[in-house]
């Protein structure tokens, strides 16, 4: 992305109403959109029907009173349930994130160009019988692309798409700044939208409250925040993905205990759950259920305030996380569900190479790190989200803090008291929260724009953007980002990460899977993400 193409970041209160996610990443991920839970659902309809007519009952970890709207959201809950209700011209499968044709006739053969032309597919019709046309497509480009509007998804597409041109009712032409073709994988986050609906005056702000109309195989029924959201097949849908289910009921249910309750038992009210804790596995796994993890960028990072002395000092940041007994926190809060960073990306992921600077445990190095910066006595208050997994590791944090002489206090909080915090300047020294831009993609340039760069807020936190060495960063990121050659992209990409790693500004302390338990007995077909919330379009009944 050059810096010519780069807008404004949201303001901070403004994209907590706008995506619900209350959590992490240049944009925030929804892992921590859920940290206070609604009531449970008064809406339960698992029960109703048998057999192929049956209602499928999933429990949702995460809030669903989160925007809706398919350009802001990086709501867990609700990016889950517009991939059912939603379609872009190309969609990805959930696991390899490989395109595949949804609106859209065909993936283009030809990636290294700058234009890329699509054909609708015939007969494809929204929700309310309107038919999907070119229109709609160039409506939901022109909002993502336009200047003066800001969206989540901006920074997904702006970089490197110039603009979406209609070239007759059932055909687009998408023009490239410069060749890019990791950005066909990205055309699932631009889903297509009804013009004729969400043009009208205040729809956008219904987008966000949770209407929801689109062209895919669900349509949305019923939507209760914080309780639950209802689904049903749609019938005149003819694409790739055809629904299994009849009905479906999406629960939230936050808190961990009534979630896990709900999908247990032999009268169990639900058939999948997504966000099942690591202490419960083994009840689960012996009631019958199925429980499997994904593995990927779902990390808990450090953020330092690189303004508040000494963490203005790269040696003290350093020094901070070679102190972590991180094998010790897999073992005892992941409960051997997770690895110790050795990059910001996870090991899975394709553009993954160890960091010039691992933080393996070293709390020897740690104290020479602290004695050279001159620190003595330091007293650190770790403010962190309250997300369980977190407050889970926390201890792990302090005690290894405490045994090289920081004196450590933990201070768990709401995860809108600590953005509140932030958004307001207030002071504070360390940030622990979670973060997972997987939800977005698997891409690497996505990862780190979505992490690091001069507009983003995670840097406005950080107090780090006009630091020298951020500065030439972000030039390094914006160069990869242009470079035509995969291999040479991919060796820059790892080069700054290297950078990354070493100034351990914003940092991945573990990367940790994400559990998702669901009946055999009466589902096929179910696949665990590596990143929240459950994918059904290829599910079915037994």
């Amino acid at each position: 992305m050059r810096d010519e193409n780069r807008t404004p970041a949201l303001h901070r209160r403004s994209f907590l109403k706008y995506t619900g996610a209350l959590g992490a990443a240049a944009g925030l991920s929804s892992t921590l959109a859920a940290c206070s839970s609604g009531p449970e659902s008064t809406n339960d309809t698992g029960g109703s029907g048998s057999g192929r007519n049956a209602t499928l009952t999933a429990v949702i970890g995460y809030g669903n009173d989160g925007s809706w709207d398919p350009t802001q959201t990086a709501s867990a809950f609700c990016m889950a349930a517009n991939n059912h209700v939603y379609e872009g011209l190309l969609d990805t499968d959930p696991i390899s994130r490989e395109p595949y044709p949804a609106l859209a006739t065909q993936v283009p053969a030809d990636l290294t160009g700058t234009s890329w032309k699509f054909t609708l597919r015939a007969g494809a019709t929204f929700h309310d019988g309107k038919p999907v046309t070119a229109d709609d497509v160039v409506f939901v480009f022109d909002r993502i692309l336009d200047p003066n509007t800001q969206t989540l998804a901006k920074g997904f597409f702006a970089g490197w798409l110039k603009e979406v041109r209609k070239i007759d009712a059932r055909n687009v032409e998408l023009v490239l700044k410069f060749p890019f073709p990791e950005g066909i994988s990205r055309l699932t986050l631009a889903k297509v939208m009804p013009k004729h609906v969400f043009s009208q005056p205040g729809a956008w702000d219904d987008a966000i409250k949770g209407k929801a109309i689109g062209s895919g195989p669900y349509r949305q029924t019923a939507h209760h925040p914080k309780s639950n959201t209802t689904f049903e097949a749609f019938a005149a849908y003819n694409g790739p993905r055809k629904p299994a289910f009849k009905k479906m009921n999406w629960l939230t249910i936050v808190d961990a205990a009534p979630r896990v309750a709900k999908i247990s038992g032999a009268s169990a009210g639900a058939q999948i759950a997504d966000n099942i804790p690591y202490a419960n596995i083994q009840q689960l796994r012996k009631g019958g259920m199925t429980v499997q993890g994904g593995a990927g960028m779902n990390n808990l990072f450090l953020m330092f305030n690189t303004r508040h002395k000494p963490f203005d000092d790269v040696r003290v940041r350093q020094a901070l996380h070679y102190a972590i007994d991180t094998g010790k926190m897999v073992e005892v809060a992941l409960r051997g569900h997770g690895k110790p960073s050795s990059s910001f990306l996870n090991e899975a992921n394709p553009s993954f190479r160890p960091a010039k600077t691992v933080y393996s445990y070293d709390p020897e190095k740690a104290k020479k790190l602290l004695k050279a910066a001159g620190v003595k006595g330091l007293k650190i208050e770790i403010l962190s989200v309250n997300v369980s997994w977190i407050v889970d590791c926390l201890p792990t944090i302090k005690a290894s803090w405490d045994a090289i002489g920081v004196r450590t206090t933990l201070s768990p909080q709401e995860t809108t008291a600590v953005f509140t915090k932030m958004d307001q300047k207030q002071d504070y020294q360390v940030v622990a929260a979670a973060s997972n831009p997987n939800q977005f993609g698997l891409d690497a340039d996505l990862i780190m724009h979505y992490n690091y760069g001069p507009q983003n807020p995670w840097m406005g936190y950080a107090r780090w953007a006009g630091d020298p060495v951020a500065k030439q960063l972000f030039k390094d990121m914006d160069r990869a980002t242009q470079e035509p050659d995969a291999d040479k992209k991919k060796t820059m990409i790892q080069d700054y990460i290297d950078v990354v790693a070493e100034q351990a500004v914003l940092y991945p302390v573990v990367h940790n899977e994400l559990m998702t338990a669901w009946n055999p007995r009466r589902l096929a077909g179910i696949r665990p993400q590596p990143y929240p919330g459950i994918n059904l379009l290829q599910a079915k009944w037994v």
